[in-house]
């Protein structure tokens, strides 16, 4: 963060400061919340119009990763844990754990016959769509944080209909619309009249917004919205506090619960995610998939899945990585979620390389995005490549894999795989 004039609004403690005008003092504030833990609010604690659900399933999650030592497993545990034909909790955390890191080809031809026998040679294919990138949070690892000096941008309905029609013209089917976490710059109303707009043109809608209430679940559904993909980013209670430091986004239990909101407000499926890097990446990948597996449990009707991105370099902040979570790691993670959940859709992103979407969607991973800009109206120059006199808002992350829909499908086509736009019927 320079010390130049940030051109855009930050909100703090629920209202706007013109940091134009303040910049001295929003600096200030800035480094007073990185700096002084008091100066930040109690992260579990709700906020105005927060929604509390009855669920057991945030204690029941915590209790187990918290309790998650993977030192202690052996190789012989490993052996077992492949040697059983349906996978326990005790066996899936054997696969996640050091000690299965030797055993990952035979992991790798197990999770493939289990993919094999649920979906079969089928890849989903889908893209994203950012209609705003205006944050309300600081959260200290993302391009939209409420600090970073970016182009911030919201498009309007004409905006957003043009995006939708480029990308439906290239043949995809399925979209995710995406926000950045404002609630002043895109109200659900917003949101909702987007998604409105995207059943014209996709058989499909999703949205990763922020965390809503379950009667604003209810209207974003009625709008046209089937799935809802939400971040946790880490379970971790103690890390979350120390990288989430501002906004709405900082409410920890909130945060957790939305998906299950989702369902109660009649979403047809949710999807769960750790952003792998950011705390112990296996501890992370057992939460994340003991997430989706109680939620699924307590809703046998639902299409549940997971994601599993791992940190990107994002603008201002070329440094950010993943850590230790290698490509080997990350095919870890993702073979024992597939030995665990045979149902579960599994989806990898544009962050990963070419090379290792191309093999991960014959192991273990169903989904995967195509055609893929993080910024805010740019497809036409993205799909086109001709050069648009629209204003463009910054990305959100950097992407590592940059096909185009047509190139993603003839590349899986050539894999041997059945690119799939869609597999629902509306009646």
């Amino acid at each position: 963060m320079t010390e130049k004039i940030l051109k855009e609004k930050i909100m703090d403690n629920n209202y706007f400061v013109d940091s134009e005008k303040l910049t001295e003092n929003a600096l200030k504030r800035k480094h007073e919340l990185e700096t002084n833990p008091a100066s930040r609010t109690n992260h579990m604690e709700y906020m105005n119009g927060m929604e509390r659900i009855e669920s057991d399933i945030f204690n029941r999650v915590i209790a187990e990763m918290n309790g998650y030592d993977y030192s202690v497993y052996t190789a012989a545990d490993v052996r077992a844990a492949l040697a059983h034909e349906n996978c326990t909790v005790e066996d899936f955390k054997a696969l996640l754990s050091p000690a299965a890191e030797p055993f990952l080809e035979k992991m790798a031809e197990r999770a493939r016959l289990e993919t094999q026998k649920h979906f079969g040679n089928t890849v989903y294919l889908f893209t994203p769509l950012y209609i705003a990138n205006y944050c309300e949070n600081y959260c200290v690892y993302c391009g939209f944080n409420c600090y970073n000096d970016i182009r911030r941008m919201k498009l309007d309905m004409e905006q957003i209909e043009r995006e939708m029609k480029i990308i439906s013209e290239s043949g995809m089917e399925e979209i995710l619309i995406l926000t950045g976490e404002s609630r002043a710059q895109s109200s659900v109303e917003y949101i909702g009249e987007a998604c409105k707009l995207a059943r014209k043109y996709f058989r499909m809608v999703g949205i990763e917004i922020y965390p809503v209430n379950t009667d604003e679940y209810r209207y974003l559904h009625e709008c046209g919205v089937d799935y809802v993909t939400v971040f946790q980013e880490t379970y971790d209670s103690d890390r979350y506090e120390q990288l989430h430091l501002l906004g709405h986004k900082r409410v920890f239990p909130y945060r957790f619960d939305a998906q299950e909101r989702a369902l109660m407000g009649g979403m047809r499926g949710i999807a769960c995610s750790a952003l792998l890097g950011l705390s112990d990446f296996r501890k992370d990948a057992l939460a994340s998939a003991l997430h989706v597996y109680y939620l699924q449990r307590k809703y046998p009707h639902a299409e549940i899945s997971l994601s599993c991105p791992r940190l990107r370099p994002i603008i201002n902040n070329e440094k950010i990585n993943p850590l230790d979570v290698h490509e080997r790691q990350l095919c870890q993670v993702l073979c024992a979620y597939r030995i665990f959940l045979p149902f579960c859709g599994i989806t990898v992103s544009s962050r990963e390389s070419e090379s290792f979407r191309n093999g991960i969607v014959k192991i273990a991973a169903t989904k995967v995005s195509a055609g893929v800009s993080t910024g805010i109206g740019d497809h036409e120059s993205k799909y086109s490549g001709k050069e648009s006199d629209a204003d463009a808002g910054d990305e959100q992350f950097e992407i590592n894999d940059n096909r185009s829909f047509g190139k993603m499908y003839s590349d899986m086509s050539d894999e041997g795989l059945q690119p799939v736009l869609n597999d629902y019927l509306y009646v």
